[in-house]
């Protein structure tokens, strides 16, 4: 995988992004709640994500995902004439104001920073959906995968 930490304020030109020309790639992006509070402990405030998720239907494919207790996964494919940074800066803006206007909190939910790394193969991609899903468990906030509400993964299991 390639891939390295970008601002969420966009440059002036956000195709300057080697990556965002990359159409038809799969991307894993992670993006962290500010001050790594565990927000989205909160059931609601994580389906209140995973809604904006899934109005990316006509800019992205969404692979993966899953909603940790302070931080985000999406493993994610770009359709055509969409900017990967765009998407992103789109997603946490709009998740950033539902989530933060239902518990009532003032400021930003998201760090000023997310990560995206390049995907360069299905069975790299297929680990990393595995890995995701797995994560709730690992972290030891669930005993099976399956208990875990915030987290989609259905092409892969």
């Amino acid at each position: 995988m390639t891939g390295g930490v970008y601002p969420l304020i966009s440059p002036s030109d956000a195709s300057t992004h080697s990556a965002d020309a990359a159409v038809d790639h799969l991307y894993l992006i992670t993006a962290w709640v500010a001050g790594q509070q565990p927000l989205f402990d909160d059931f609601l405030a994580g389906r209140l994500l995973v809604d904006v998720l899934r109005q990316q239907l006509h800019r992205a494919d969404t692979w993966a995902y899953v909603v940790m207790p302070d931080y985000l996964h999406w493993l994610v494919k770009l359709r055509a004439g969409m900017s990967l940074h765009k998407l992103v800066e789109q997603v946490l803006k709009q998740s950033s104001q539902a989530v933060m206007r239902y518990l009532g909190l003032p400021g930003l939910l998201w760090r000023e920073q997310y990560r995206q790394q390049r995907v360069w193969h299905m069975t790299q991609a297929r680990t990393l959906a595995r890995q995701l899903v797995a994560a709730p468990r690992q972290a030891g906030l669930v005993s099976a995968v399956g208990d875990y509400p915030l987290w989609d993964a259905r092409q892969w299991l």
